[in-house]
């Protein structure tokens, strides 16, 4: 029976972190058994708040893939590819924008919030306000019948749902309304107790040394009722174990717990630990992205021939979305041949 397709992309802005590897990818790996996956590196939308400088968007993007292939994504199980090097995601999104309202893209949650966080770039573009647009592109043009997403990003598929059916009302059935699957999906805190951001920087990343790990995890916001060594901690309120729920095995978890609420163990002694969890889970992806950042052409070779697995499949969408649209020229040529 004909595998069903799923699509999603990483955002070309840096290096994976523990909040990205948990919160997203670790769900691709395993949807990987079940699926035909498309997994992209979004270089073009790394545009829409970076056009100004844009000059480590391809090293960004070497650093995203190689992150993901090294946490789990296997080239030859799914189909890695590159954003631009698909040119028919920017001729899908031009026509997706001829019909899509304004007041679609001006109520997408993120559309507000990011400009007010952003405060930095100049954010008022045709490009930023139209990202949804290009991102209903980059899922609908492989007619996949998934999306991997987060409860916090329901509204940008439920616009490319939007668009789909649009399109399907003026030229007649050509996309399939693409299916949020709600995959489990770990918050993961940061080193300062808030969401685990690049923007935040308060990231643990892939590729850090476990010198930069142990270093990085001394810093980490603790309990903040447990003020002195002696006092009892408060495990189900503290940043440190929710890096043990994730890392540690369950007798680790049941023995700090303990320690923690009977001051048996300092937050010291608590942080050394978590930094040898992490570094242990770490290493096998560490090994696996040194090798494949030790030479970036055989990477891009990667990419490159996911990006023209992932050509053929959009070229099929283009022809019948031309089709659909009276502009296709070659078939109107052989009906007056005809």
């Amino acid at each position: 029976m004909e595998r069903k397709i799923v699509l999603s992309g990483m955002r070309a802005t840096g290096r994976m972190h523990l909040g990205n590897y948990f919160g997203a990818v670790r769900n691709w790996v395993e949807l990987q058994e079940q699926y035909d996956c498309y997994y992209f590196v979004a270089d073009w939308h790394a545009l829409t708040t970076d056009y100004g400088d844009p000059s480590e968007i391809v090293a960004n993007s070497l650093e995203v893939a190689a992150d993901g292939i090294a946490a789990g994504l296997d080239p030859e199980r799914s189909v890695l590819f590159l954003q631009s090097a698909v040119p028919a995601h920017a001729e899908l999104h031009l026509l997706f924008s001829m019909f899509t309202p304004l007041g679609w893209l001006e109520r997408v949650p993120t559309y507000k919030d990011q400009i007010k966080q952003l405060t930095n770039k100049e954010l008022a573009t045709y490009g930023f306000l139209g990202y949804p647009v290009l991102q209903a592109a980059d899922i609908l043009i492989y007619r996949g019948e998934g999306v991997p997403v987060g409860e916090d990003q329901a509204s940008h598929l439920e616009l490319s749902r939007e668009i789909a059916r649009r399109f399907n009302s003026y030229y007649g059935d050509t996309f399939p309304e693409p299916k949020a699957l709600f995959t489990p999906a770990a918050k993961v805190p940061g080193l300062d107790g808030r969401k685990m951001s690049k923007s935040y920087g308060n990231t643990i990343d892939i590729a850090d040394s476990p010198d930069t790990i142990r270093a990085k995890c001394k810093s980490m916001f603790t309990d903040p009722q447990r003020i002195r060594r002696d006092d009892p901690g408060h495990p189900e309120t503290c940043n440190l174990f929710q890096f043990h729920r994730l890392l540690s095995p369950p007798e680790i978890q049941e023995r700090v717990a303990r320690e923690c609420r009977l001051a048996q163990i300092g937050c010291v002694d608590d942080k050394a630990l978590i930094a040898d969890q992490i570094i242990a889970f770490l290493e096998p992806m560490r090994k696996k992205r040194e090798e494949l950042m030790r030479d970036r052409g055989d990477l891009l070779a990667i990419l490159r021939e996911g990006s023209r697995r992932a050509s053929e499949r959009a070229e099929e969408t283009m022809e019948a979305v031309r089709d659909a649209m009276s502009l296709n020229y070659d078939r109107i040529l052989e009906a007056d041949r005809s």
